[in-house]
């Protein structure tokens, strides 16, 4: 089973699907197709960067597609109820354990609330998690009503993340239009997250650097 494979299948993209329509209604940012890709897309990118084998690679892309499948559940303890699902899903599927270990594993430690980079793949899913903050991500078309999640989520015109040449710093640089979010609220927001992402940093041998707004904050 590949990546590919996943990403494809019918049941999985079902379970994503009505996740992201339960946290809508709930005024969450997007959490559906876009995000999930991305995650996954940029998960593979940390590792094999890093130098891990492609199959490893091909791993982290799978656990950032699955990783907030739970939300099907609850948006509550999202991170352990998705682990428990994708666990169930690729052992029907026929992956070995330690591959399943792997995905599950760094699912259920990719929040901020109960998340711990345990080890490289989990590292590199909160990472990958955590830097995807852009403006299409907000679900609520009207601005007048925005919080301040939507209003962080929307001031962010740009964000990228990469890793240097050397392979000793990995970088989030965001582009803030401050006429709705200031600096200050996306780190009233995100600092749990921020911290999180520099021990994850720390886990893959790498110093975790925040640059908004051509600004070193962290």
């Amino acid at each position: 089973m590949t990546y590919e494979e996943i990403k494809n299948n019918e049941v999985i993209n079902t379970y994503i699907r009505l996740a992201n329509e339960s946290l809508s209604a709930l005024g969450y940012t997007e959490h559906g197709f876009a995000h999930v890709t991305l995650v996954a897309e940029t998960t593979g990118y940390i590792m094999k960067t890093l130098g891990y084998p492609e199959k490893t690679v091909e791993l982290a892309k799978i656990a950032g597609y699955l990783h907030d499948i739970g939300n099907l559940v609850n948006r509550v303890d999202h991170s352990q109820s998705g682990a428990l699902i994708a666990f169930r899903m690729l052992t029907e599927m026929g992956y070995e354990p330690e591959e399943i270990g792997m995905v599950v594993t760094a699912i259920g430690n990719h929040d901020e609330g109960t998340g711990v980079p345990v080890n490289a793949l989990a590292a590199a899913l909160i990472l990958a998690d955590k830097s995807d903050v852009r403006r299409n991500r907000v679900q609520n078309q009207d601005k007048s009503t925005f919080d301040i999640h939507d209003r962080v989520n929307y001031s962010v015109t740009k964000s990228e993340l990469k890793i240097n040449e050397a392979h000793t710093i990995i970088k989030l640089k965001l582009s803030v239009d401050t006429h709705y979010g200031s600096v200050m609220d996306y780190f009233e927001i995100f600092m749990g997250r921020m911290i999180l992402c520099r021990k994850a940093a720390e886990k893959l041998g790498l110093q975790f650097k925040l640059i908004i707004n051509e600004q070193q904050l962290i």
